[in-house]
């Protein structure tokens, strides 16, 4: 029984610290615990025209993920929704702020080897028809700050 409590309690130490390497409250906060967010996440849907999904990720795989960690752009995750697989691609961004977010942008869209990438990709045809963004600030309950 004691291996068991030392194991469950490495596990516990090690879940805690992953929580805190990547900005994870693992207490549910109060109104008193709550911290105000020194950060901004930005939500981009993808809507990839007919056929163009698998290239748009391949893209993202194989050189926008890099890219964006050279221009500062914290990936939070990629998704793609259950329904209407075939085009879409939801990501999210961390920024410092709203206004960081933007000027990396600017940075990221004039980076040389994205304008490479991006031309190298849409040789047979363009990858996205549209893009939703939205910006967003954490509420006081949140489990990412």
């Amino acid at each position: 029984m004691k291996s068991v409590t030392m194991k469950t309690s490495h596990f516990l130490s090690l879940a805690v610290g992953v929580a805190a390497m990547l900005g994870i409250s693992m207490v549910h906060p109060t109104h008193s615990q709550a911290q105000s967010s020194t950060h901004v996440f930005e939500m981009r849907t993808y809507y990839a025209n007919p056929g163009k999904l698998e290239d748009l990720k391949k893209r993202f795989r194989d050189h926008t993920v890099t890219i964006f960690n050279r221009h500062h752009m914290k990936s939070i995750g990629y998704w793609e929704p259950q329904e209407n697989k075939e085009n879409a691609l939801i990501y999210i961004l961390e920024h410092p702020s709203k206004e960081e977010g933007l000027k990396n942008w600017t940075a990221f869209q004039a980076d040389p080897e994205w304008k490479e990438v991006a031309k190298a990709s849409e040789v047979n045809g363009k990858i996205v028809d549209h893009v939703v963004r939205v910006w967003m600030d954490p509420t006081d309950f949140s489990a990412i700050k």
